[in-house]
C-alpha cells in the first residue's frame, strides 16, 4: 500500500486511522505532539499485529519541525504516499470575548500546519516532481458548514478554510497523480470536548437531539472512511467533502 503519515495520531480519531491503515497494510508515520506514551503504545500495537509503524514527534504549527518530520520518514519508510491531516486543536470562546493570539493559535495548527503538511507531500508525491502520486485526506469537520457548537467559531473558521484548501488543491494537482479529499466528521466521541462547557454529556445531548439516529460518532467510524478514501478504492475521488454526520 505505502507510507501514510497520520497527523494527531496518538489518540481519537488519528490513532483510529493509525491501526485501521495499518491492518490494510500501509507502513504508518504516527505523529504526536505530546501525546507520546500513547503514539508509543498504538506504535507497538500495529508492530504487534505484524504492521509497521514508527513515531515522529512533531508540533505541526512549526513549520521547521514538519520539514524534518517529513526527512525523518523518508529516511525511515520512504516517501509519503497518503497524508491524513488529522491534528487539529481548538479554543472555545465566544467571539466577543477571544484574543487574537487564540485565533492564531488555531489557525497555526489547524490550517497552516496542515497547508505544510501538504506541501511537503506534494513536493514528494507530484509526478511533475518524481513522485508516483498520492493522496492527501484532510479531516475537516461539519462545523465548516453549520458554523459549530456554541462558543466554537474559531474552530469552525479554521476547518471552512480547510475545506477552500481541499477543493484548490485538488484542482492544482490533479494531474500531478495527486488525490485531495477531506471528511467532514459530525459530532465525534474524542477529548477534545474535554474542555467544552459541560463537557462530553452536553454534547451527547446534542447529538440526541440533533442526528438522525440520535446518538454520537465513534471514531473509528470516522476512520473507516478516511482509510477508504485513500484507498485505490477511491481512485476516482477528488475535489469531494464527505460529511459523516448522521444526517445533522
Amino acid at each position: 500500500m505505502g507510507t501514510m503519515l497520520v497527523t494527531g495520531a496518538g489518540r481519537g480519531i488519528g490513532a483510529c486511522i493509525a491501526r485501521i491503515a495499518a491492518r490494510e497494510g500501509w507502513s504508518v508515520a504516527v505523529n504526536y505532539r505530546q501525546s507520546k506514551d500513547q503514539a508509543l503504545a498504538l506504535a507497538a500495537g500495529i508492530e504487534a499485529a505484524g504492521g509497521s509503524a514508527i513515531c515522529v514527534q512533531a508540533d505541526i504549527s512549526d513549520e521547521t519541525q514538519v520539514v524534518d518530520m517529513f526527512r525523518t520518514i523518508d529516511d525511515a519508510l520512504g516517501p509519503v504516499d497518503a497524508l491524513v491531516n488529522n491534528a487539529a486543536i481548538d479554543h472555545s470562546a465566544a467571539v466577543a470575548d477571544s484574543e487574537v493570539a487564540d485565533l492564531q493559535r488555531v489557525l497555526d495548527t489547524n490550517l497552516i500546519g496542515a497547508w505544510v503538511c501538504a506541501r511537503e507531500a506534494v513536493r514528494r508525491m507530484s509526478t511533475a516532481r518524481g513522485g508516483t502520486g498520492g493522496v492527501i485526506v484532510n479531516i475537516s469537520s461539519l462545523s465548516a458548514k453549520t458554523g459549530g457548537l456554541p462558543s466554537d467559531v474559531m474552530y469552525a473558521a479554521s476547518k471552512g478554510a480547510m475545506d477552500s484548501f481541499t477543493l484548490g488543491l485538488a484542482k492544482e494537482v490533479g494531474k500531478e497523480g495527486i488525490r485531495v479529499v477531506a471528511v467532514r466528521p459530525g459530532i465525534t466521541r474524542t477529548d477534545i470536548f474535554d474542555a467544552y462547557e459541560g463537557g462530553i454529556e452536553r454534547v451527547n445531548r446534542i447529538a440526541e437531539e440533533t442526528t438522525a439516529i440520535g446518538r454520537i460518532a465513534e471514531p473509528e467510524e470516522v476512520a473507516e472512511l478516511a482509510v477508504w478514501l485513500a484507498s485505490d478504492k477511491a481512485s476516482y475521488v477528488t475535489a469531494t467533502l464527505y460529511d459523516i454526520s448522521a444526517g445533522r
